[in-house]
């Protein structure tokens, strides 16, 4: 009787732990196949063996729990063990291209590849992860324009495809993907005019790429809740027109490093604008007053543009300023006096220009002026004090 009640105390325990290995093993096999095709992807000799990828064994189940040795780091799964959710790598110099089978992971709210060298194509089949909230390609070496199909994303809300390779146009359809709150196209190679953008944008940033054109006020339709706008080391030109700083929740704005020739601004009734940086660019006339008049303002910057004229006295009498940088222009006259009082909160530079009686003893005043015949040649001869 002994032998019997073993074995079956034996098949018991056996059958108990099949049961619980079955229940730990459910990762869709599609997700398998995605996850299989992903690591397949990359070149064997830029797998680390400190690093996540080198952890994903497929003889284990991906979602399959504890996850001591296998799959350690690299993926988080869905409460039930089924779907794969989240695919975030670690910045471990994984090199190679992104499969297109990634559009098999069609449960993925993160894809996150961010600081590795990834190359090649972004895959139009991208476009079936329906679910996808977040997508992080950072500091890649991408190549090859911004796939059209990316706009059918309909629930992303942060596309941060910024230093990498691409060029070529912004997707036309942008405006269509109504979740996006954040996006990040910097230091790329991306040319032509802005689209139409995402109506919920809170923030837009195209640093460093190649686009062309005006500001249209098309691009930025009921863009009731854009907060930050940088578009800087562009080659955007003509006139930034008055309804570009009313729009209604802008606080900072980068525009420097263009080759914008007007400003046109108009007094606010409402504004929340912190910060605005129109430094280098090609932009003639008068010094914009009505800067003066936004409430919050505490930066601004039209360093090394073409402006002429004196300095307005609203500038220094301007309680939240806090740095003013004009130098690199030709202004002439005298500096407003308030700039040099001891309890001035102002910091910056009006320096390199035409002015009279700016003290050298202000760092305000650096670099010096400057040289009168330089200035008399831009006035035609005849500088006015």
């Amino acid at each position: 009787m002994m032998p019997n009640t073993l074995h079956f105390l034996l098949a018991i325990f056996i059958l108990f732990n099949t049961k619980n290995l079955v229940a730990l093993s459910l990762t869709s096999p599609q997700d398998i196949s995605a996850l299989k095709a992903f690591k397949a992807s990359i070149k064997p000799s830029s797998i680390q063996p400190w690093s996540c990828l080198a952890s994903w064994d497929f003889i284990a189940d991906p979602c399959a729990s504890p996850r001591r040795t296998h799959f350690i780091c690299g993926i988080t799964c869905s409460p039930d063990s089924t779907r794969v959710i989240q695919l975030t790598l670690d910045p471990a110099g994984y090199s190679g291209q992104l499969t297109p089978l990634i559009s098999q992971l069609t449960s993925l709210i993160i894809l996150d590849l961010a600081d590795n060298n990834f190359f090649g194509p972004i895959p139009s089949s991208i476009s079936s992860l329906i679910n996808l909230q977040t997508l992080t390609l950072r500091s890649n070496s991408f190549s090859g324009p911004v796939p059209n199909s990316i706009t059918n994303l309909k629930s992303l809300e942060s596309l941060d495809l910024s230093h990498n390779s691409l060029s070529g146009y912004l997707p036309k359809t942008m405006n269509s993907m109504s979740s996006l709150r954040r996006l990040d196209l910097s230091y790329n190679k991306l040319t032509g005019s802005l689209p139409k953008l995402p109506y919920n944008l809170l923030e837009l940033a195209l640093k460093a790429n190649s686009l062309s054109g005006t500001l249209s006020k098309s691009s930025f339709d009921s863009l009731t809740q854009i907060e930050v706008v940088e578009l800087s080391e562009n080659s955007l030109t003509g006139t930034l027109e008055s309804w570009f700083f009313l729009l209604p929740a802008l606080q900072q704005v980068d525009l420097a490093n263009n080759s914008l020739t007007r400003l046109e601004i108009s007094k606010p009734v409402n504004s929340d604008l912190v910060a605005v940086d129109l430094g280098f660019n090609k932009i003639v006339g008068n010094p914009p007053l009505h800067f003066a008049d936004y409430p919050l303002l505490s930066s601004l910057s039209l360093r090394y543009n073409r402006l002429r004229g004196t300095i307005p006295l609203q500038f220094s009498r301007k309680k939240s300023l806090r740095r003013l940088f004009l130098d690199g222009n030709f202004l002439i006259g005298k500096p407003p006096p308030a700039f040099f009082a001891k309890d001035t909160s102002v910091s910056g530079s009006i320096g390199d220009n035409c002015l009279q009686a700016c003290p050298g003893s202000s760092q305000l005043c650096m670099p010096s002026q400057k040289p009168s015949s330089i200035c008399k040649q831009a006035y035609g001869g005849k500088l006015r004090s």
